[in-house]
């Protein structure tokens, strides 16, 4: 079982990665990620909404029927993210201003909506739980890439605005790289689009090359015996 949870986490992390492998959820991915605080706040806040509405999910399963569960799972999805919305508002005030409709966004994220309707509806609560958890880390850890290369090289900084946004816990996060005015075109919505190209191609590149070891190590292996 143990290794059927690292399995999930292995594909929510990196080969079914929400942004990097299924190309979802790109609104929110071009939109927020002028900074890696903004990609925290904007992942977590996903990731949090994922991780329930699978438990959720998979918890009713047996009890919604096949011709209303989609319907049932976008208003189960929606109630979350409003909950969510009213956290962030409420705790997190600076970071609710920063991110704005892009909480609310959360309910039309097709990675939640996909997860619900390809996992949970057909896994138990503690595997759904797990992919959830995958899943969410794997679209923050994009996020929050994307983010700190578009604000390094776009502001000369890393985690600029931890502390305001996120509180005063998150203030070791914060970054200043002195002597560099960074590049405005990086944090413009035409740097997202480049910074995601190179990263999609690193990934691609890197995938084949590990492909290529994998292979190579099957055909080394009868050999060898």
């Amino acid at each position: 079982m143990s290794e059927n949870y690292g399995k999930l986490m292995k594909e929510g992390l990196w080969e079914q990665n929400v942004v990097f492998a299924q190309m979802l959820a790109l609104c929110p991915t071009m939109a927020v990620t002028t900074s890696g605080t903004n990609g925290l706040g904007m992942g977590l806040a996903s990731t949090a909404v994922l991780v329930i509405a699978n438990i959720l999910v998979s918890m009713i399963r047996h009890t919604v029927s096949s011709q209303v569960r989609i319907p049932v799972f976008v208003v189960l999805i929606a109630t979350l993210v409003t909950i969510v919305d009213m956290v962030i508002n409420a705790w997190m005030h600076e970071l609710y201003k920063v991110l704005g409709l892009f909480i609310a966004l959360i309910v039309v994220n097709c990675a939640i909506l996909g997860r619900a309707e390809a996992f949970a509806v057909k896994n138990g609560v503690v595997a759904s739980a797990v992919d959830g958890v995958a899943m969410g880390l794997g679209f923050t850890g994009a996020l929050v890439v994307i983010g700190l290369i578009r604000e390094f090289l776009g502001a000369g900084t890393l985690f600029a605005q931890a502390s305001q946004l996120l509180g005063p816990s998150f203030a070791f996060l914060e970054v200043k790289i002195s002597g560099y005015g960074g590049a405005l075109l990086m944090i413009l919505p035409p740097g997202a689009f480049a910074v995601l190209g190179f990263l999609l191609a690193g990934k691609r590149i890197l995938d084949r090359k590990l492909a290529e070891r994998d292979a190579a190590a099957a055909n080394t292996a009868p050999a060898a015996a």
